[in-house]
């Protein structure tokens, strides 16, 4: 199991905690302790699971959640709320606000990963197995190997990180900026431009035999893979 998480809890050692068994099940995590800047880090960057604390600084865990799925870039972004709160009315707000679990402190953290790794199977199910898979495209991530139509597709390391990203967010438009974050990570020192050639490395290898191109080049923006936008 991995993704990305964004965890928003005011409890600096419960954070560190948390934080530490997600890093060990492979998860990217990002922290804050402040409502307003969850939203602009769920903006910049939308992850794939978000753990948010019902009081936290700033606005309202409650809030936060509600304005997340206002957004559409966040609309359908998991959500867990983590509370003291254990009252049926404040577990049925927190749903009605749209959070797809509760989870009332004080928790196992090894259950906490139980339930977001149920969420995400339900969810997400490309997060959560090890089997990938977008129209004709077949990805075995532990494996390392993909096939395109029942044929294998040989990749480089990086084209491979490249298409398991895209795998994982299919349709969803990605900067070079978001690109580089994701699959080269934040303190990688590469220029922009470099994802155009890892991309192009990525269209031979998929496209080739004269397959339809997939991944899509949207001006201004980035690239998707969208198999209904091929030719």
């Amino acid at each position: 199991m991995s993704g990305r998480l964004l965890l928003v809890e005011d409890d600096l050692a419960l954070a560190e905690l948390v934080t530490w068994h997600f890093k060990r099940e492979d998860f990217e995590v990002e922290h804050t302790v402040d409502g307003e800047e969850a939203l602009l880090l769920a903006q910049e960057s939308p992850p794939d699971i978000v753990l948010l604390d019902w009081m936290v600084e700033g606005l309202s865990g409650i809030e936060v959640c509600r304005r997340l799925r206002r957004l559409p870039d966040t609309a359908n972004v998991p959500i867990i709320m983590l509370t003291a709160r254990g009252e049926e009315e404040d577990r049925v707000r927190g749903l009605e606000m749209g959070a797809d679990d509760y989870v009332t402190k004080p928790f196992s953290p090894r259950e906490l990963v139980a339930r977001v790794g149920a969420v995400l199977r339900r969810v997400r199910p490309a997060l959560a197995g090890e089997q990938l898979a977008y129209s004709d495209i077949e990805m075995d991530t532990v494996g390392h190997k993909v096939r395109r139509g029942g044929g294998a597709v040989p990749l480089g390391p990086t084209e491979f990180r490249l298409l398991r990203h895209f795998l994982e967010h299919p349709g969803r438009v990605f900067s070079r900026e978001r690109l580089l974050d994701s699959v080269w990570g934040r303190e990688a020192d590469i220029e922009p431009r470099t994802v155009d050639v890892h991309i192009r490395r990525l269209r031979k290898a998929i496209n080739h035999g004269g397959r339809p191109d997939v991944i899509r080049t949207v001006r201004s923006a980035g690239y998707a893979l969208d198999a209904e936008g091929a030719l």
